[in-house]
């Protein structure tokens, strides 16, 4: 199916392409969010006829977007979630949340704008990218940590799963004894434990 586009859509074209794409495409995406117009004789007369106010209309919402991208371009969100050990949240990071921890920190987005290829399952910092206007798109940090501590130092670039499984191995490797008998004791364990007792 040809259409005629409305505004800038990605992989696709620029205002007043005539594009050929999937009838499904046009019909569910393009032309309810009047994104494009069917390319018939009638509607390219219409096109032409109101070109330059398309164009006028489409600079003045690509100049807004350009500022109000200055205020987001390059934060960092910090959101506080429950996880395991191996670092799998128990549950997930959704759009909403994005939107609403933005919002929190003073920017205006809709959940239409930020464009999350898959849900966040785990602890760590995500870059996602936010579509202000067809033409102009930003990218925020998220950094997603199971405490404020936790959320500091993945800030300052530490893989805390990593640091925290050196720390376990080395914990473990302590207590380790190579030549003790498969079920004994390592020596310096079974004097505190007789100690204790």
């Amino acid at each position: 199916m040809d259409v005629i586009l409305l505004e800038r859509v990605e992989k696709l074209g620029a205002i007043g392409d005539v594009v050929s794409v999937k009838p499904g495409f046009a019909r569910n995406y393009l032309l309810p969010r009047k994104k494009a117009l069917r390319a018939n004789e009638a509607n390219k007369k219409v096109f032409e006829a109101n070109r330059a106010t398309i164009e006028a209309d489409n600079a003045k919402r690509r100049e807004v977007a350009q500022a109000d991208s200055k205020g987001i371009d390059g934060k960092t969100v910090t959101l506080i979630r429950q996880a395991s050990n191996t670092g799998q949240l128990y549950g997930s990071v959704s759009v909403r949340d994005i939107v609403e921890a933005l919002e929190a920190d003073g920017a205006k987005v809709n959940k239409g704008q930020i464009v999350l290829d898959r849900p966040i399952k785990a602890i760590g910092v995500n870059e996602v990218k936010v579509v202000l206007h067809p033409e102009v798109s930003v990218t925020i940090k998220i950094n997603v940590a199971r405490s404020p501590e936790e959320a500091e130092l993945q800030e300052q670039g530490v893989d805390v799963m990593a640091a925290m499984f050196e720390k376990d191995v080395a914990g473990f490797t302590e207590d380790y004894d190579p030549n003790a008998e498969p079920g004994e004791i390592a020596p310096e364990t079974a004097d505190s434990e007789e100690a204790q007792g």
